[in-house]
This record gives C-alpha cells, structure tokens and sequence, in this order.
C-alpha cells in the first residue's frame, strides 16, 4: 500500500468549552482574574480545618457546586454543570441535528466521593469508608445515586444523562493526567472516524478531611502559613508543595466537516496526543524526565509538528520541588534552545491542583490564550531558580501571537498527557 492509499486523519476541533472553578464559572470572569493575577486559593470552608497543618484550598464557590435534588459528590455535580455551560457554548442546545450513536462522552475524574457539605444527608449512612448497612438498606430504595457513590464511572453515566450523547462512553482515571487522556483519546476516536463530536475534559473535588491528611502526609501541600494566595508558587526557589483545588473542564471536540455543517463556531484546532508513562515510582516523575519528554514528543509526531514551531507551554507547574525542575527539563530535552524562546506558565498558581479535572481546565485556558493572544502569568514567582531557568511569564500577563500549544499533565505513578492545540484560522 503506497502513501496515497492511506485515508486522510480527520481533522479534531473545538466548538465549545464550560467550566467550574474557584475563580467563577463563568469564561470571560476566569480569564479576566487570571490576567488581573488574581488568586482562588483561601482557608477551606467545606470543613473545620483549623486542627489541620494545611489550611487552604482552591475551593468552588457554593452558589456553583449545583443542586438537582440528588445526592452527588461535588464532582458529579461540578461536571453537570461545566457540561451545561460548554454545551451551550458550543450551540447544541436541543441537539438537533446531532446523531446521537456517534456521539459520546469520555470524562477524567477520580473515585473518591466528596461530600462534606452535604454531612447531615450522610451522617448514618457513611463513615468514611465504612458503611452503615442497617441505614444503608433503608436508604438505597429512596436514594439510589448511592450505588454510584465508590463508581467513578458513574459521573460519566449521570453526565450522559439529558443529552444526546448515545456512542462512545468512557471514564479514565489516571490521577492528575486524567483529564488530559480523556481529551487525547476523544481527540483520537474523532480523528479515527469512531465519533463525530465527544464531550471531554474532567471534573474533580478532593478537597475532604481523608485527602487533605493524605496529601499532607506525603508531603506534597505547601505548608505555607501566610497569604493563602501567595502559597502556590510554580517554579519559584521557594516552593514547597502544591495546593488541592477543585472543579470541572469539559470541552466539546468535533470533526471540523461536522462542526462545520451545523455552522458551529470554532475555538481551536487539536493537532496531536500523546501518553507515556514513566514506570519508575509511584509518587516521582523520572529524575531525568524521560516520560514526561517522551510524551510531548509522541505528542508532537502526532501533530507532524517540529520543536521549533511551538510557541507556548501550558505546564502541568505543579508548584512542588521535584515536578517544577524534571518538567523544565523536559521541556529542555524535548525542545532544545528553542525552550528558552518559549514562554511557559502555571495556572496552578492561581487555580491551585484540581487533580483529576487539571487537565480539562488548563486546556480550556490554553485555548483562550491562542484566541485572546495574551499569556497568562505564572504568580508569586519571586525568587529565580537556578533549575528553572525558562521563560514562566512571571506574575504579568503579556501580549503575545502563540499560533501552536503544548499542555502538558504529569501525574502520580508518572502517568503523562500532552496535547498540541493551534489557534483557528480558518485560511
């Protein structure tokens, strides 16, 4: 078979985008508080979290976390509403015309169900992870959503329901990747002729009492005890440690005849995925960075793309000590000394981690900052580290004319994610 036999990829775009997060939901608000460098980080208010050493979270503002009358965790309900908004983002509200077998849904989010807010509903019912059967059985006839309450696929299933979306159905979980593989691998079923439009992203919430002592135990939440805005710090020397966040990304990607013949309107074009993983430790990225360039090359082979024409990183920018120095390295590895032309920024420094949903949320900013030719800042990067010696656009936004984009997710059992996004002109 010669080249010319081989069909043509189909081209993956994105028509529309909604979002949950402590800055607001609403996209022209998230995007105007980034560039003002404001923070969403502040002292937890689901919880007395006064007896703990870390105090602060990046928190969904209540009048957002959703309300149907069910019992769902906050992810659930975070999701429900970021897909309502990037639904009607992208004009399908009704879905008419839309062919609801070739439609799908493939959502990054997590299996642990936060719910705090909601303690007196449960107080009888669950006990951290043990499970009062006597007030159980009685309950489930009544309240059946608790079936879902340990099934991360059922946020998938409660996304579907309401809307058109009959074909393709997945959940991934890959900790903080999560949502950057579910838009990779509805970005590839596109590309495949497997769906027409998928719904994509994450939705997560671990902001509870189990994983606030977890994360803190491994030592990776900033124990910063000032400003909580000023606590997430992505590549400063003195970063020690990420911040939990919370909320929900959710794009719609469509194959560009078919976004085009409903007269949708496009946002970005996605050029290339790629995926690796680092098999070396459960909580380190390779010392070296060899998945995590191994993935943005894989990434840009998918794109056709050269280093040389990237012109803008979304890092992953965790804020912690080992992440910030292995990603700059990466991005070395993989870009050469076209990596210190290239400007990288951290929205974590002012969204904080929202773990599973990072990604979906980050890739809805790095569109923004291809349409609105501004890049947003990296805050609180005060203090130079000799390791991250790149461009972060420290704490100012700047005008720019980014055409190509890498957002990168690195997450725990070096599971990585890269996307290549280009601005949309339609010549």
């Amino acid at each position: 078979m010669n080249g010319k036999d081989h069909p043509r990829p189909r081209r993956v775009v994105v028509t529309g985008m909604g979002a949950v997060t402590s800055l607001g939901a609403d996209l022209d608000g998230i995007w105007s508080a980034l560039l003002d460098g404001r923070s969403g980080v502040a002292e937890i208010r689901q919880f007395d979290s006064r007896p703990f050493p870390v105090r602060i979270g990046s928190e969904v503002p209540p009048e957002l976390a959703g309300d149907d009358g069910r019992l769902l965790p906050r992810a659930a309900r975070f999701g429900l509403e970021a897909l309502r908004r990037a639904w009607r983002d992208a004009a399908l509200d009704g879905g008419a015309g839309l062919d609801p077998w070739r439609s799908g849904l493939c959502i990054g989010c997590s299996s642990f169900p936060v719910m705090e807010d909601r303690v007196d509903n449960v107080r009888g019912l669950l006990d951290g992870d043990r499970l009062h059967t006597a007030n159980y059985l009685q309950e489930i006839r009544r309240r059946p959503e608790l079936l879902g309450q340990r099934d991360m696929a059922a946020v998938s299933a409660l996304l579907s329901e309401g809307y058109p979306l009959r074909g393709l159905s997945m959940t991934v979980q890959a900790a903080c990747t999560s949502a950057t593989q579910a838009i990779g691998e509805s970005f590839q079923a596109i590309r495949r002729g497997e769906a027409d439009l998928m719904v994509t992203g994450g939705t997560d919430s671990l902001l509870s009492v189990a994983c606030l002592t977890g994360f803190t135990l491994l030592g990776a939440l900033s124990a910063w005890q000032g400003d909580p805005a000023v606590a997430s710090r992505p590549f400063d020397r003195k970063r020690d440690g990420f911040v939990l966040g919370e909320g929900a990304g959710i794009l719609v990607l469509e194959e560009l005849e078919h976004a085009r013949a409903r007269g949708a309107e496009v946002r970005a074009e996605i050029l290339g995925y790629g995926s690796s993983s680092d098999g070396y430790r459960f909580t380190d990225m390779h010392p070296e960075g060899l998945g995590a360039a191994r993935c943005m090359q894989a990434a840009l082979a998918s794109a056709g793309l050269a280093p040389g024409e990237i012109d803008y990183i979304n890092a992953h920018g965790t804020s912690t000590p080992l992440n910030d120095r292995i990603e700059t390295l990466a991005i070395k590895r993989v870009l050469g000394e076209h990596a210190y032309e290239v400007p990288v920024s951290s929205n974590k420094s002012q969204l904080g981690h929202l773990i599973c949903a990072a990604g979906g949320i980050e890739m809805i900013l790095t569109v923004l900052t291809l349409q609105r030719r501004v890049l947003p800042p990296t805050l609180n990067l005060e203090h130079p580290d000799p390791e991250c010696d790149l461009d972060y656009v420290p704490n100012r936004c700047r005008p720019a004319e980014p055409r190509v984009a890498l957002s990168n997710s690195f997450g725990f059992g070096g599971q990585n994610g890269t996307l290549v996004v280009r601005r949309w002109e339609e010549a």
